[in-house]
């Protein structure tokens, strides 16, 4: 609920980007940005002996699957703050993304944590002539209970 709130500071001071002619870059905040750039020198090192293509089984509840939950849920503050910024401050945040490298460390850590093959093994009913279900083909409900 927070990051839904906080692009609407930046607005405020948006009028006072516009003056200078270099391009422009614009922080989210800075504490998850710091979280997020002490999450990805981790998740390097966790993944820096599999290459983009192949997949890193993490164990569910190991130390590597709390380091990498961990990053996908700062991802996922990030997007809903992008969400809820204006056109203009997106402009602004996506700069300093491309000038981290955030987003290409995002995808590059992505491709290595996608299994093979996303079988959803969730509360299904299982009937033997139907066709495998994935994660792809499956509504996924993350609710906290």
């Amino acid at each position: 609920r927070l990051m839904a709130e906080l692009p609407k500071y930046d607005d405020e001071d948006l009028k006072s980007y516009g003056d200078e002619e270099e391009e422009l870059a614009l922080s989210p905040p800075a504490a998850l940005m710091s979280i997020l750039a002490t999450q990805e020198l981790l998740l390097e090192n966790i993944l820096e002996c599999i290459p983009v293509g192949e997949f890193a089984v993490i164990q569910p509840l190991s130390d590597e699957f709390c380091l990498v939950l961990g990053y996908l849920l700062t991802w996922k503050l990030t997007l809903a703050f992008f969400k809820a910024a204006s056109s203009q401050l997106r402009v602004l945040y996506s700069q300093y993304l491309r000038r981290t490298k955030s987003l290409n460390k995002l995808l590059y850590h992505l491709f290595r944590l996608m299994p093979e093959n996303p079988v959803f093994s969730g509360p299904t009913s299982e009937v033997p002539n139907k066709d495998t279900k994935t994660f792809f083909t499956e509504e996924l409900h993350l609710d906290v209970k």
